[in-house]
């Protein structure tokens, strides 16, 4: 039996110790943060971290995320914490910005996947942020079965794991829709693992240059240093097509591959800003934080709507654009198509 709590209206404290003893018991407890949301374990008892790998089916070399509540915290996690790290925590926590940093000794080696770096965060949502203060650190990845679309509702977590986990606080639709933007500070110069909710351009605003991962761009990995590196990710049951390309020629692209697959006896969904005849259509909003906001909820929803086929529109790879982008990618196992 899943406990659902209710916490729409905003932080019960009440409620939030129920949630906390669960955690604190080293159950699962599903919870929103201003990204995704997080199925969440105490971080530091290694029982507890197994079931977020054995409850999702998630590889035990893929790290996962630490979210704390107090920049103290960050002493018992990391071992060592460089300047860049306080000059980035200052400025942008919390929000959806982790770090990657020396693993302190307190942290256990499954929760960052046998590495001798940990991945660290401070969440900008008052429900997870008051989970972890009555609680512990808590690890969380994204609160869905691996390889499909994160969940930015708590039904979406609720069709994965109604009844494989303790607890699911729901508190509505998250703000961001993607995660959050990963930075490796553990090595001799500031490297981006994973765009995400914040964009690369704020970071270098703080720390200069950064290099940027292979792997953002697709390229094969062979040890992953962060969440969203190496492993199938997003993915609905359909296939996913993505169209890149100047705006007019992608909309007729778009019509034309509806017609094609149509012709072959599938079901099209199309996922974009303007409207397009298909089976079924998603409209992703008209600005870059509203595509982001509705991006797995489409994939998630058109899923649902039995189609065969989705056809998602592009968009320029610089903000929040880059993290969209590097989604729909792996959603589409970079089934690219360019008008």
């Amino acid at each position: 039996m899943t406990v659902v709590i209710n916490m729409r209206d905003g932080v019960d404290e009440e409620k939030i110790r129920i949630a906390a003893r669960f955690i604190l018991r080293g159950e699962l407890v599903a919870f929103p943060t201003e990204t995704v949301y997080g199925l969440g374990a105490d971080a530091l008892n290694e029982k507890a971290v197994r079931k977020i790998f054995e409850a999702k089916k998630r590889p035990a070399d893929n790290p996962l995320i630490i979210h704390i509540a107090r920049l103290d915290d960050l002493e018992r996690i990391a071992r060592e914490v460089p300047p860049e790290a306080r000059l980035l925590a200052e400025r942008f926590w919390p929000g959806p910005l982790t770090l990657v940093l020396p693993k302190g000794e307190d942290v256990p080696d499954v929760t960052t996947g046998g590495l001798d770096t940990v991945a660290v965060r401070m969440p900008a949502h008052p429900i997870a942020l008051s989970l972890i203060r009555a609680s512990t650190p808590i690890a969380a990845p994204s609160a869905n079965v691996s390889g499909k679309p994160s969940p930015t509702l708590a039904e979406h977590v609720v069709d994965d794991f109604y009844g494989r986990i303790a607890c699911i606080i729901d508190g509505g639709e998250t703000e961001i829709g993607v995660e959050s933007t990963v930075l490796d500070l553990s090595s001799e110069r500031p490297t981006l693992l994973r765009p995400g909710g914040l964009p690369l351009e704020e970071i270098e605003k703080v720390v200069g240059g950064v290099e940027v991962h292979p792997a953002v761009e697709g390229k094969p990995v062979d040890v992953a240093r962060s969440p969203g590196m190496k492993y199938r990710h997003y993915s609905p049951s359909a296939q996913v097509v993505v169209v890149e390309g100047a705006r007019e020629k992608v909309r007729r692209k778009i019509g034309e591959l509806v017609e094609e697959y149509r012709s072959k006896g599938l079901r099209v969904g199309v996922m974009a800003t303007e409207t397009h005849d298909a089976d079924e259509f998603f409209h992703l909003g008209k600005t870059e934080r509203e595509v982001a906001r509705n991006l797995f909820k489409a994939l998630r929803e058109l899923d649902k709507r039995g189609v065969d086929v989705i056809i998602a529109e592009g968009v320029e790879e610089r903000g929040l654009g880059l993290a969209v982008m590097n989604r729909l990618k792996k959603a589409a196992g970079y089934r690219i198509v360019r008008a």
